[in-house]
Formats: C-alpha cells, structure tokens, sequence
C-alpha cells in the first residue's frame, strides 16, 4: 500500500465472524457475514506491518495472519 495517502478497506466475511486488525496501524474492523463495514487509515512510514484476525472464528483462527507492506508512492505505482 501507498504511504500518505489515505486508505479505505471494505470488510466482510462469507462464513462467521472475522475481526480485521493491525494493531501498529490502529486498525480493528469487524468482518461479518452479509454486511459491509468500512474503515480508513493513513501509512506514515514504509514499513512491513503484521497483525492476525481477532475474533475466535473457529478451528483454523491462529492460521489468519495480515501482512501490509507499505511503500513510497513511486514505487507502489512501479509495482
């Protein structure tokens, strides 16, 4: 993703509950079943930022990693 731009995530799921979130990033979004939320940031800095779902989804939760990598706005348009 781009920094300093502003970013929009649209977040749902198609089986249970999800809980999107990147702790570093101050981003947390529920993602549930036939509904659509929204949520946005800013990326200060070029960075790789991880986080995990965080809601008890069933048998395969702890495997849900989140991996952003942030870089500058010429190379993210070079990518």
């Amino acid at each position: 993703m781009p920094v300093g731009v502003s970013i929009r995530l649209i977040v749902t799921s198609n089986d249970v509950i999800h809980s999107f979130a990147i702790p570093s990033l101050a981003v947390k979004s529920d993602a549930i079943p036939g509904r659509l939320n929204a949520t946005g940031f800013i990326i200060n800095r070029p960075s790789s930022y991880y986080g995990q779902c965080s809601e008890l989804c069933g048998i395969l939760h702890g495997f849900m990693p989140i991996g952003i990598n942030a870089v500058s706005i010429p190379s993210y348009l070079n990518f």
